[in-house]
C-alpha cells in the first residue's frame, strides 16, 4: 500500500485529501506546518508528500528544499489555493514532482499521484539494478584520504601491466576489492577472475582445489575436476590469505608461475596456463621466512609489486564518507530509503578503535539500522555500535 504525507495547515483541505486517497486505498498521514512534516519525513518512510506552498512559519518551497535534501527520490506534489504561473515554475525549478491549484481536480490529482508512485518504484528498481551490475563488474573503492588515495594511484598505474601483485593489510581493509579493481582495470577484465580462499581450503586438498584432479587420483575423486589455475587461464587468480597456504602447495604454485604450467593430481600431462597471479595476505610474510612457515623464492616470485591496504584506523578520514555510503547501499539492499544519521552519532562512530576494519563497520551500520527507531541517534549508536 502506497503511504502519502499531507503538509497543509488547513485542517478541512487535510481531511478532504485524506478521504480522497484512503477511498483509493492510499495510507495517510498528517502533518500541520513545515517543521512537523520534515520530523515525520525524516522519522518515516513516504512515497510522495503533498505539500502547501503558503503556510505559516515555513512555507512550502522552504519545506520542499529541507525534503529534497532529506531523500531526493521521494516526489513532491505542491498544493495552493494562491498559486500563479511564477510560483507554480519556482516550486517546479526547486525538485517538485508536480503542482496543483486549490480546490485540486479529483482525476488530476490521483493522475498525478499514481504517476509520482510510479515514478519513485522506478527510481528504486534502478538503484538495485545498478547495485546488481556493480555486483558483476568493478566495485568503488570509497574514501578521499592520503592513504587510500595512494591505493587508488597504485591500481591504476599497475592494473594494465601483467605484473604479480601482493597485497598487504588487515583482516576486513578490502584487500578483495583491490583484487577486484585490478582485474577490471586491466586488459584481462573480460576474462575469469577465480578467487581461492587459501585459509579455507584444508591443506590436503588445497593442491586439487589449485590444480585439479584426475578421476581415481583418490578415493573420493569420481571424476576429472579442472583446478583453479586452468579455470583462471587468460584472466586473473587472486590468491587471498596465501600466508596460510602449505609448504608442500607453495612448492607446486612457485612451479606453476616459473614454467606457466601445472599437473592436476594423479596425473602426470603438463598443462599450460596463463592466469595473472594477485596474492592477498594479512601476515608478515618476512617474519613468516624467518620462521620457516613461507617460501621466501615464492615470495619474491609473488611480490613484483606491493599494495599495501591501510586499516580504518590509519584513514579516519573516510568514516564519515563510508557510513553514509553502507546506510545507501544496505537500504537500497533491503528497497527502503535511504537512513539518516545524527551528526554527533557520526562523531562517535570516529572515535571507536576499528579493529575489524572496514567489514566491522559496514556491520555495525546495519545493526544501528535495525536497532533504530528512524533517524539513527547518538544514544542508539552509544548502546548498539
Amino acid at each position: 500500500m502506497a503511504r502519502v504525507l499531507i503538509i497543509d495547515d488547513e485542517r478541512p483541505i487535510r481531511s478532504t485529501l485524506r478521504d480522497i486517497l484512503e477511498y483509493e486505498k492510499i495510507e495517510v498521514d498528517e502533518a500541520e506546518d513545515g517543521r512537523i512534516g520534515i520530523d515525520k519525513f525524516q522519522k518515516n518512510s513516504y512515497d510522495i508528500v503533498l505539500c502547501d506552498i503558503k503556510m505559516p512559519g515555513m512555507d512550502g518551497i522552504e519545506v520542499l528544499e529541507k525534503l529534497q535534501g532529506i531523500n531526493p527520490d521521494v516526489p513532491v506534489i505542491m498544493i495552493s489555493g494562491h498559486g500563479s504561473i511564477e510560483t507554480a515554475v519556482d516550486s517546479l525549478k526547486k525538485g517538485a514532482y508536480d503542482y496543483i491549484s486549490k480546490p485540486p481536480d479529483l482525476n488530476r490529482l490521483l493522475v498525478s499521484i499514481r504517476n509520482a508512485i510510479d515514478r519513485k518504484a522506478l527510481i528504486k528498481e534502478t538503484k538495485v539494478l545498478k547495485k546488481k551490475v556493480g555486483e558483476k563488474g568493478s566495485s568503488p573503492i570509497i574514501g578521499n584520504s592520503a592513504a587510500i588515495e595512494e591505493v587508488r594511484h597504485m591500481i591504476e598505474k599497475v592494473a594494465p601491466t601483467e605484473a604479480r601483485v601482493l597485497i598487504t593489510g588487515p583482516n576486513g581493509v578490502g584487500k578483495e576489492l583491490v583484487a577486484s579493481q585490478l582485474h577490471q582495470k586491466s586488459e584481462r577484465k573480460n576474462a575469469p577472475f577465480v578467487e581461492v580462499n587459501c585459509a579455507a581450503i584444508p591443506s590436503e586438498l588445497i593442491e586439487s582445489e589449485l590444480f585439479g584432479h584426475e578421476k581415481g587420483a583418490f578415493t573420493s575423486a569420481i571424476k576429472q575436476r579442472i583446478g583453479k589455475f586452468e579455470q583462471a587461464s587468460g584472466g586473473t587468480l587472486f590468491l587471498d590469505e596465501i600466508g596460510d597456504m602449505s609448504l608442500s602447495a607453495q612448492a607446486k604454485v612457485l612451479r606453476a608461475l616459473q614454467e606457466n604450467t601445472i599437473t592436476r593430481v594423479g596425473g602426470d600431462k603438463e598443462i599450460k596456463v596463463t592466469p595473472r597471479v594477485i596474492a592477498a595476505t594479512n601476515k608478515n610474510l618476512q617474519e613468516e621466512i624467518k620462521n620457516g612457515n613461507f617460501r621466501e623464492d615464492l615470495y619474491h616470485r609473488l611480490s613484483v609489486i606491493i599494495i599495501d591496504v591501510p586499516s580504518l584506523n590509519q584513514r579516519s578520514d573516510d568514516i564519515p564518507i563510508l557510513i553514509h555510503h553502507f546506510l545507501e547501499l544496505i537500504s537500497t539492499e533491503a528497497g527502503e530509503p535511504a537512513r539518516l544519521i545524527d551528526q554527533e552519532a557520526i562523531e562517535h562512530l570516529c572515535s571507536i578503535n576499528w579493529t575489524g576494519n572496514i567489514r566491522q563497520l559496514r556491520n555495525t551500520v546495519e545493526r544501528l539500522m535495525i536497532m533504530a527507531d528512524g533517524k539513527i541517534d547518538l544514544d542508539t549508536t552509544i548502546r548498539f555500535a
